[in-house]
């Protein structure tokens, strides 16, 4: 047996504390997803993910985080269902919040949302579209978007770019919170 059953495990090996548990959503179908939350805000998924964002913003009361990167070890393990469903619950505390579609590979959004614009982060990085017209707005989810878009260019290299880094720059005046749905850590 290697895996840890509790988060007091999973504490004792890392030395870190586990800022939340979310358990499985029961819904199934992904587009029906936040809907799910916002009709059944009393699910014990949707208490899970509002003491998550109170964990987190108490982890440090001096200087919240302000980019929020969420990963997981392995692809399907709720990774991006976490990332859209905390951003949402974010920005009902009346932030202005910015979810970014990180995982260049995999792009996860489009199974959770529609009408998805078909330039963003890449473009924006690119050079081949300003950072104003690379973020869309959804009605039905409150977050900004900036969706990723498939690339030749090896994702690494455009992550660790001066172009990224001063995009995140730019993005902490604009937004209250970022948050980062990254690819799963052991696959890449």
């Amino acid at each position: 047996n290697r895996c840890f059953r509790t988060a007091q495990d999973l504490e004792e090996y890392c030395g870190l504390p586990v800022l939340g548990q979310v358990p499985i959503i029961p819904e199934q179908d992904r587009k029906q997803l936040l809907s799910f939350l916002a009709d059944h805000p009393a699910s014990d998924s949707a208490e899970a993910l509002r003491n998550l964002r109170t964990s987190t913003f108490l982890s440090n009361v001096d200087e919240p985080p302000q980019v929020i990167v969420l990963t997981s070890p392995m692809p399907g393990e709720g990774k991006t269902t976490i990332s859209l469903a905390f951003a949402q619950t974010l920005s009902g505390l009346g932030k202005k919040v910015l979810l970014i579609e990180g995982d260049v590979r995999r792009r996860m959004f489009h199974h959770y949302l529609e009408d998805l614009p078909s330039a963003g982060l890449i473009s924006q990085l690119l050079g081949t579209s300003s950072l104003d017209n690379a973020i869309c707005s959804l009605a039905g989810f409150a977050p900004d978007l900036l969706i990723a878009e498939r690339v030749s260019t090896n994702a690494a290299d455009l992550f660790s770019s001066a172009k990224f880094r001063d995009t995140i720059a730019e993005l902490r005046n604009r937004y209250d919170v970022i948050v980062i749905d990254t690819p799963p850590v052991l696959a890449v």
